[in-house]
């Protein structure tokens, strides 16, 4: 596979497609998500046929990167996919963020008080792993 080969679609971008909802991860019950069960729903939920179709397009720019290192391609052509699969998951994960501060980080700014506080603390400490990331 050549560098032309290896393609990756456009990110549709934040605030396309609207979707059904999905579940939290395992501990994020009604006591700190805003009111919410421990399934939604949560900024991302309506989005999550859209989301979960730009995570199995970046599954598939990985599973490009093992063919074309299980094919011996140029070293420069696999960098070059791994920038582009690296930046398809920065992508995403910036559009995820975005929907945590509009939903949850807003309706928890509506309660005010320790609610706001802790999702503001929990949304600066995300934002920070991503800026380590």
């Amino acid at each position: 596979m050549t560098t032309t080969q290896a393609r990756t679609e456009p990110d549709p971008g934040p605030g396309t497609e609207p979707q059904a909802g999905t579940p939290a991860p395992a501990g994020h019950g009604d006591a700190d998500h805003g009111g919410h069960g421990p399934h939604g729903p949560h900024g991302y939920s309506a989005q999550k046929d859209a989301h979960l179709k730009r995570l199995r397009r970046i599954e598939g720019q990985i599973r490009g990167l093992q063919r074309m290192v299980d094919e011996d391609v140029y070293c420069i052509d696999v960098l070059t996919q791994v920038s582009a699969s690296t930046k398809a998951l920065q992508s995403f994960a910036l559009s995820l963020l975005e929907e945590h501060l509009r939903h949850c980080v807003a309706a928890a700014a509506e309660q005010g008080g320790v609610e706001l506080d802790a999702k503001v603390a929990e949304a600066s400490a995300a934002i920070g792993r991503l800026l380590r990331s």
